[in-house]
């Protein structure tokens, strides 16, 4: 029995019905969803002691509201895979960028950013910025735009140190599903970590120009009127921001790189903006 095969056999096990669908994803990790059940096989590279204590932080009292709970707070195996079983929920519409819950994701963020880690089992770091290492890691060509990543990348500063909060890890929009509200997901990176890292996606593509600038005013205002610590005091978030949205944005140029590459195919014009972006922190 194949690995889908034994993922649609879980799902089913909790309640699951109809014919399995297969979600697109990362390419190191499988999803499969039948009726109401949604079955996670992780990524090989997981630890998966780490993956339990985030799972058990997922279904604690302290995060209801915010992070979407597992059907079973326990990590289960599938072909030597840890495999994890959540209820179905309704992601972000890609046919639809204007309906995008920027507000609501920010909430969200600043909701889970404010969470006591004394609520909490201990947790490992959050993963954000151990992802972009990880990309530009991956890379196996030497041409002039793997040079400027990696160029990038070296000349990134070390981040200040900061107090860690609770982190989500790898915040973008397909993080969000809803199920009567909206509701964080993916505890792959859930951790103890910066804040402003959970920002930076959004403000890298805003950098990049990628990000229309009254939707990153939205995403923005939402997070500080909603309470949340990510940026500190004064009124520049950029002090804050720089340095992960630089991260971000190399991780995303290098995982352009890849994914082109994996196709067999020319970058296309948004991975063109995220390797320009590279351009300018080697310049800058």
């Amino acid at each position: 029995m194949g690995l889908q095969e034994e993922l649609a056999g879980i799902a089913a096990a909790y309640g699951g019905t109809g014919a399995p669908v297969l979600h697109p994803t990362r390419t190191d990790v499988v999803v499969i969803r039948r009726g109401e059940v949604v079955v996670k096989a992780h990524s090989a590279r997981d630890d998966v002691e780490s993956l339990r204590i985030r799972l058990r932080a997922a279904a604690s009292a302290a995060v209801t509201g915010v992070m979407l709970a597992p059907l079973r707070p326990e990590v289960l195996t599938a072909a030597g895979r840890a495999v994890t079983i959540w209820p179905a929920g309704r992601p972000v519409a890609q046919d639809d960028p204007g309906s995008a819950p920027w507000e609501e994701g920010a909430r969200l963020l600043a909701r889970l950013h404010a969470i006591p880690l004394t609520l909490l089992p201990p947790l490992p770091p959050a993963g954000g910025p151990a992802r972009a290492a990880r990309a530009v890691g991956r890379m196996a060509g030497d041409g002039p735009v793997e040079q400027l990543i990696r160029r990038a990348f070296k000349e990134l500063p070390e981040p200040a140190p900061l107090p860690g909060l609770l982190t989500h890890g790898d915040w973008h929009l397909g993080q969000l599903v809803h199920r009567d509200r909206w509701l964080l997901i993916d505890v792959d990176d859930l951790g103890v970590g910066d804040p402003a890292w959970d920002l930076a996606r959004p403000a890298a593509w805003y950098a990049a120009g990628l990000l229309e600038p009254a939707v990153w005013e939205r995403f923005l205002g939402a997070y500080l009127a909603s309470g949340g610590p990510a940026l500190g005091q004064g009124d520049d978030p950029w002090r804050r921001l720089d340095v992960p949205a630089r991260a971000l944005t190399v991780q995303l140029a290098a995982v352009a790189v890849l994914n082109a590459e994996r196709e067999g195919r020319e970058l296309d014009e948004v991975e063109h903006s995220l390797v320009e972006s590279c351009n300018r922190i080697v310049r800058a």
